[in-house]
Parts: C-alpha cells; sequence; structure tokens
C-alpha cells in the first residue's frame, strides 16, 4: 500500500463548487483558492442560523504513544462511513500546525485512505490562515514595544510584559530571548518569549468567536502588560484592536475541502490541546450543525486534554450539546500502556494489550463523568493479531463498553461502516452533557475536579507563584471564567514518563495565566513547553521535490 502522501497525490479531487453543492453551499457563498478550497462567506453562514442543527460527534482518543492512535484518520474514515451509509454529514477539522509538521508528530489529515484533501496544501500555508493570526499576534506586540519607546505613555513596566511573540514553527531557541539590544533606536530591551502560534491567545479567540466583531471585542479585552503599580494593561488600550481584527478579516471564514471519498469537510482553526484548548472553531462547528445532519469533529491528544476542553470550554460557550463521543484506541497503543517496548509492537502480546487497556479505562470515565454516550474504536494496523482485536472487543464487551473495529486506514469509508451504524444508534439515546465543574467555583476548585475526575489525580500542588497569580486574578475578576488545562501529552498525570494508568499521584500547578478575551484561565502543570523543539532528526531533513515537481517525505 502507498504511502499516505502518495496516495493523497493520487487522488482524483472533484471541484470544490461539486463539494459545496453536496453540502448545501451554493456557488455564490464560496470563496475559491484554486479548484479543489474555499472559503465560505460571513453572508451564507449568517443565512444558516435558523436551519436545524444536526448531532455532534466528538472524536477523541486514549494517551498517545509513539505506537499511533489515529484519531484524525478515524474522524475522517467515520465521516466516509456514515456517508456511505446514506447519512447526510460534513465533518469540522482542526488545521495542522507547520510545527508537527516538520517536526517529530506529523500532519493533522488523516492517513491512507482516510485522508482530507488536497493534504499537502492543508498540511502547509493552506489558505493564510495561520498567517494571519501570527501576523496579528506579532502587530500586537509591535504595537506595545513601540507605546513603551514612544515614551511609554500608559506606564508599562517593561518587566511585567506577557503578550510573546509567535510563530508557526518548533523553535527552541526563541523560548526566551533579549529584544532592543545595542541601540536606543531599537527600542526598549527587556526579556521576551516566543510561543507558537497555535498556542496564542489569538488562535484561541479566533476559534471561540461567533463572527469578526465579536472577535474584535474579545481582542480588545487581551491582556498585554501590567504597569508599574500592576494595573492590567489590554488591547484596547494601546489602541491595537481595530488593526488586529483588519488582519483577521479573511481568516474568520472557515474553510471548505473534501475527503478522498469526496465527504464535505470545514477545516478552520488548530489550537494544541496540551497548551492551548485543542478544538476546531466554533464558527465552523455550528455551520456544519447547520448543513448536516450528523457532525463529526475532534479535540487534540486523548480525552483528558482536547475532550475535556472540548466538553468544558468550547461547548460550554458555544451552547452545544454533543450527542456522542468516540474514544479511538490502537491495539498498538495499549501495548505500550501494558509495558511494551515499541521495538516489539508487532510481537502479539494478548496480556500487555490487556494491562494497557486501564488506560483506556480511564479515559472511558472521565467521558461518562459529562453524561455523554461513547463507544471505542478500536482503529486497526495491518500488523495487529486477531487475537488480540479479539481480546480487546471482549474486555469491552465484558466491561459494558460498545466497541466497534475502525479500518479506515486500510479500507476508508467501507471499513468504517460497522462504526457508523452503531454511532447512528448511539446518537439516538439521550445525552446528558453537563460540564464537570461551575465556572463560579474558585480557580482551585475547578483545577482540583479536572485533576481528580478526568486524570485521576489524588492531590493537586500550587505553587507559590500560581497561588498569588490566582489572587491577581480574583482581584481584577478573572476567576468567573472555565480553566484550560497545560500539560504533557503523553501521560494522565503532568509526568510525561508515566504511561497506562497511574494512581495516588499529585497534580503540580506550577504557574497561571489570563486569557481575558479567549475567556478563560490557563493553568501550566509540570515541565509543558508554549514553544515546541525539534527532535534530533527532523521530518524535514528527509522532505524535497522531485525533478517533476513532486512533494515527497512529506509522511
Amino acid at each position: 500500500m502507498n504511502n499516505d502522501l502518495a496516495i493523497a497525490q493520487a487522488a482524483q479531487l472533484e471541484d470544490i463548487y461539486k463539494i459545496g453543492e453536496k453540502a448545501g453551499i451554493p456557488a455564490d457563498a464560496l470563496e475559491p483558492y484554486g479548484k479543489d478550497k474555499a472559503k465560505i462567506s460571513q453572508e451564507f453562514i449568517n443565512s444558516c442560523k435558523d436551519h436545524k442543527d444536526g448531532k455532534l460527534i466528538l472524536v477523541t482518543a486514549i494517551t498517545p504513544t509513539k505506537a499511533g492512535e489515529g484519531k484524525s484518520t478515524t474522524t475522517i474514515g467515520l465521516a466516509d462511513g456514515l456517508s456511505l451509509i446514506g447519512k447526510n454529514v460534513v465533518a469540522a477539522l482542526r488545521e495542522p500546525s507547520l510545527g508537527p509538521v516538520f517536526g517529530l508528530k506529523g500532519g493533522a489529515a488523516g492517513g491512507g485512505y482516510a485522508q482530507v484533501v488536497p493534504m499537502e496544501a492543508i498540511n502547509l500555508h493552506f489558505t493564510g490562515d495561520m498567517h494571519a493570526i501570527t501576523t496579528c499576534n506579532n502587530l500586537i506586540a509591535a504595537i506595545l514595544d513601540n507605546s513603551l519607546y514612544q515614551g511609554n505613555p500608559l506606564n508599562i513596566d517593561p518587566e511585567q510584559v506577557v503578550w510573546k511573540r509567535c510563530l508557526d514553527m518548533n523553535d527552541r531557541t526563541l523560548r526566551d530571548i533579549t529584544i532592543g539590544q545595542l541601540k536606543k533606536s531599537n527600542g526598549v530591551e527587556r526579556r521576551d518569549h516566543f510561543v507558537i502560534t497555535v498556542a496564542t491567545e489569538v488562535m484561541a479567540i479566533l476559534c471561540l468567536s461567533n463572527d469578526l466583531k465579536d472577535f474584535e471585542e474579545r481582542i480588545s479585552r487581551c491582556v498585554v502588560a501590567y504597569t508599574y503599580d500592576h494595573k492590567p494593561v489590554t488591547v484596547k488600550d494601546i489602541g491595537a484592536a481595530g488593526a488586529a481584527a483588519v488582519t483577521m478579516k479573511e481568516a474568520l471564514k472557515p474553510n471548505l475541502v473534501q475527503t478522498l471519498e469526496h465527504t464535505p469537510v470545514l477545516i478552520h482553526g488548530g489550537p494544541f490541546a496540551n497548551i492551548a484548548h485543542g478544538c476546531n472553531s466554533v464558527i465552523a462547528t455550528r455551520l456544519a450543525l447547520k448543513l448536516g445532519d450528523y457532525v463529526v469533529t475532534e479535540a487534540g491528544f486523548g480525552a483528558d486534554l482536547g475532550a475535556e476542553k472540548f466538553l468544558d470550554i468550547k461547548c460550554r460557550a458555544a451552547g452545544f450539546k454533543p450527542n456522542a463521543v468516540v474514544i479511538v484506541a490502537t491495539v498498538r497503543a495499549l501495548k505500550m500502556h501494558g509495558g511494551v517496548d515499541v521495538n516489539e509492537l508487532e510481537k502479539e502480546n494478548v496480556e500487555a494489550m490487556l494491562a494497557g487497556a486501564a488506560n483506556l479505562e480511564k479515559h472511558i470515565e472521565s467521558i461518562k463523568a459529562f453524561g455523554v454516550p461513547y463507544i471505542v474504536a478500536i482503529n486497526k494496523f495491518a500488523k495487529d493479531t486477531q487475537a488480540e482485536v479479539s481480546a480487546l472487543l471482549n474486555w469491552c464487551r465484558e466491561n459494558g463498553h460498545p466497541a466497534e473495529e475502525a479500518d479506515g486506514w486500510a479500507s476508508g469509508g467501507k471499513g468504517m461502516t460497522d462504526l457508523a451504524k452503531h454511532i447512528v444508534e448511539i446518537t439516538d439515546e439521550e445525552s446528558h452533557y453537563a460540564p464537570i465543574y461551575d465556572v463560579d467555583e474558585t480557580i482551585e476548585e475547578k483545577i482540583t475536579k479536572i485533576a481528580q475526575i478526568v486524570y485521576g489525580a489524588k492531590d493537586v500542588e500550587f505553587s507559590e507563584e500560581a497561588l498569588a497569580k490566582i489572587e491577581t486574578f480574583k482581584e481584577n475578576g478573572w476567576d468567573k471564567m472555565p480553566v484550560c488545562m497545560a500539560k504533557t501529552q503523553n501521560s494522565i498525570t503532568d509526568d510525561a514518563n508515566l504511561k497506562g494508568r497511574p494512581v495516588g499521584f499529585t497534580i503540580h500547578v506550577r504557574d497561571l495565566s489570563v486569557s481575558a478575551g479567549a475567556g478563560f484561565v490557563v493553568a501550566y502543570t509540570g515541565s509543558i513547553l508554549t514553544m515546541p523543539g525539534l527532535p534530533k532528526v527532523p521530518a524535514a531533513i528527509n522532505m524535497g521535490v522531485d525533478e517533476n515537481g513532486k512533494t515527497y517525505g512529506l509522511f
């Protein structure tokens, strides 16, 4: 079987206007970027507001490992499977970040025969949304530093500037830098930091805004610095809100593409789930709900991260009520959680796989805490043995968990029809969705509920710096917002080395920040970083363009 890139390059794409017609979007509402992708006009989005909502299906996963879980592959394959059984379906996905594409993780366009296309464009520059977010963020930073240079009329303390510059690339050297060096005309010398674009508050606001006006109102509330007497300074205070909205005018429009089987997909926004809220835009999800009878979406990393934030932050903010959750697991990943070395995964090991199922069980418990019906999707790999797959299916059934095999990678929608039929049944059940905490609870109470209910922690420990920040947030009225946990994706704890289902552990909250525009408080745990670095051998090393102009090495 060909690799992902070869499959995508061989695909025969339908004209984007035909995909729009399939989704119920008229030609005059599409703003094409070539023949295979388009943005959707705000006027059309407004015209759909009174349409009945379809059913919302979230795809999440167990704790990720190097063995792979295939959450995006399952999401896309499920959308194609629903289409094959005659359902009107629209998928709503995140935009990939360039950092992982050239680093270690790879892209986020699915895999095998369950992909969104044009895969290369989606994983690279696409329609320019990431560039717009980066520009918006750095424009605010430039205006802020210019205010400091031009006499500092707002009395900003350069040591208390909290707005960071960004780049959509993994570059560890930019985590801690000094700017304005050498001469006065270069600006006020101070320490600065870069974060990756998908971790910025601008990205979070794009994904939580209802429209451009709402974006401008939210961005105006963002805190960029504090004065010498510790008063917050906002984007509105430095006069940058209008210009920020100008840079984002086109980026607020969702993007229409297709799967390999021509199912309509809206791709818009892409915050990381380990350092941001991990969900695609409210605009795209809401439009998908107005267009499709079934909407399949995803949230980043495991259920402890993306799904928790989808259910506690996004759904609360947008008023969504999810109808079902799909929890993706693979035999290979469960074997790693059961203690098998990555180099031994191809050997049959039912015992280790069942031991690793404790991780799956914890994520199931977490989803059940939100009151949403669920199903386990066993994403198949070619070298999984029948004994292993059967054992996992039996484990699910013996423990009362609905489950189906998912073979989207090798077979596309045809390999997902059993899961699709089961999902239709589950979405007919009543969803009792509710967030696990009330926003009026204290910040400490909200964090503790997430840690204990979703992670299974025994306790939470707050650093002195974190406790001081909590007091500041209370004084400024920022304590009555949801909490976005920044935590390693590699464990349900804040220690990336702990696999499976650890118990009796403590979550360590070392710092907090406020995203007043996005509408949440960020809690930083363990050693989580907001600017990733490249691995020893980055994926970029093996990429290039051949003599015929074709990309190679892009997965």
